[in-house]
């Protein structure tokens, strides 16, 4: 499947590629390298991706999610484990025990981010392939391009979370998709449904997307399926690879649903705030980007869709955009929903957004305008990043702590609101060795018992926003307003302090 515009007077840029894994070898990629400017000016935008995850990838405190991980991650393989499949955790257990490995190397910010930085490079590159495979080289380079100075990528690849981490493996597996549609082989299928089961231990929520490949795959096979019904054998190895991995995960994932719907959600986004919110932080948070970008990406997808030999790419990606957007909406009234959960949608985005420049006249010379196109891109994202590098973006548990440290005086106590905050204070912040009593409260009860157990001695009250969701009623809020003084707020996390 090659959609090149390639100047006839360079052959060596045709000549050299990589359209299979056997293509994968030392002398075709040293090749590839020397002489096709797609590869180079890809592997410019592999070094600027790293540059843009690795840089000051330590520079801020781990907040309440990454504390988490640094918790679970401390428990054994089988631990980790029992997490989803008994307790019903939120996140699936892959992740944690890659962190668990990773723990070996050390503790601290850069090592706990270092796999979600990683992965959110190495996308850069699947990005490209994912664009060539639909739409050409140009489509490809331009997708890799937005994805490397892509702001919501490179925050979450600065994130210890499993994010990028999904990102990746269920870009790899609609790569390998798009290989098995091209080349009907077995082996691709089964690469697939192992990618898919991949993605889908490190986030639950992309069950929608693999669904949404899976659906596509029958739709657009279904004149063969009913000419042949033995045609039908490679989608279902597929499919019985990806069950077959995640059979483990079944019972706790059922579990979750009912356990995230039982009650309404007390955080997150609803509605069709869930489209808004998501696509301007996936625009570049930028209003004029935002339209750009959505009228881009339309264009890309009606090019699709007028072209005959790419409609089944055009309904591929019509359906990765819309269709997690519409079962986010409606789970947003029954379950907590964050812009992140969508970040598996990124990727499918930028490619119909690659895919509009092909409209672009034969005549014009695709690897200027993909040039050009790169250092736009990168003039537009230079000002978030200025910022971004010299600004916290997430709460200063460490700058806190210190602060907290100086403060208090020993048999001083810290309440902590809600109670689950002690995980990203006590990261850095031991109150052992400063000789305070750390409890943790999430009401008015709570801090009323607190408040006759202490004493005459000084309370130090520290919370976060996150209050109003562990004490909807407001109780806690309350009480702290009547029977406390402010004595400010540091990058969300407010101090109280006892009267």
């Amino acid at each position: 499947m090659r959609h090149n515009r390639q100047n006839k007077a360079e052959p060596n840029a045709e000549k050299y590629r990589i359209d299979s894994l056997t293509d994968i070898t030392w002398n075709n990629l040293k090749n590839v390298i020397r002489y096709n400017h797609y590869a180079q000016m890809l592997l410019i935008l592999l070094i600027m991706g790293g540059i843009l995850r690795f840089y000051n990838l330590g520079y801020n405190s781990l907040w309440l999610d990454e504390a988490c991980t640094y918790d679970f991650a401390q428990l054994s393989l089988g631990g980790i484990l029992e997490l989803t499949t008994k307790t019903g955790d939120v996140n699936p257990p892959l992740f944690y025990a890659i962190e668990h490995f990773m723990l070996g190397l050390g503790n601290n910010e850069i090592i706990l981010r270092l796999i979600p930085a990683l992965l959110g490079m190495f996308s850069i590159p699947v990005m490209y392939f994912l664009g060539r495979e639909i739409c050409g080289r140009l489509a490809g380079i331009i997708a890799a391009a937005l994805l490397t100075f892509s702001t919501f990528h490179v925050y979450y690849s600065q994130d210890a979370r499993a994010y990028t981490t999904v990102l990746f493996f269920f870009s790899v597996a609609v790569l390998f998709y798009l290989l098995a549609l091209k080349r009907n082989s077995i082996p691709y299928w089964c690469l697939f449904g192992i990618f898919c089961a991949l993605a889908f231990w490190s986030h639950f929520y992309v069950f929608i997307g693999i669904g949404i490949i899976f659906l596509h795959a029958f739709i657009i096979k279904r004149n063969e399926i009913l000419k042949n019904i033995a045609s039908i054998k490679p989608i279902i190895l597929g499919l019985l690879s990806f069950v077959l991995l995640t059979s483990p995960l079944l019972y706790g994932t059922i579990q979750l649903y009912f356990m995230r719907t039982a009650s309404a959600p007390t955080w997150g986004i609803s509605g069709f705030d869930v489209f808004t919110q998501t696509i301007v932080l996936f625009s570049g948070s930028e209003l004029y980007l935002t339209i750009l970008f959505l009228f881009t990406a339309a264009v890309g997808i009606l090019y699709l869709t007028f072209n005959k030999d790419k409609q089944g790419f055009a309904l591929l990606l019509a359906m990765l955009i819309i269709l997690p957007f519409i079962a986010s909406v409606f789970f947003s009234s029954v379950m907590p929903m964050s812009p992140r959960y969508l970040i598996f949608v990124l990727p499918f985005y930028f490619v119909a957004i690659g895919a509009a420049f092909n409209l672009i006249p034969k005549e014009v010379d695709a690897k200027k305008v993909a040039v050009i196109a790169i250092i736009l891109i990168c003039l537009v994202s230079i000002p978030y990043f200025t910022s971004y590098y010299t600004t916290y973006s997430k709460n200063d548990w460490r700058g806190f702590s210190e602060y907290l440290t100086a403060e208090t005086q020993n048999g001083d106590y810290v309440v902590v609101l809600p109670g689950y905050m002690t995980l990203p204070l006590d990261y850095y912040y031991d109150s052992t060795k400063d000789d305070t009593h750390e409890v943790q409260a999430n009401s008015a009860k709570e801090l009323e018992e607190i408040e006759q157990t202490r004493g005459d001695t000084t309370a130090y009250y520290v919370v976060t926003a996150d209050i109003y969701a562990a004490n909807p009623e407001g109780d806690a809020l309350n009480w702290l307003n009547a029977n406390t003084k402010y004595i400010g707020r540091n990058m969300g996390i407010n101090l109280f302090l006892s009267q």
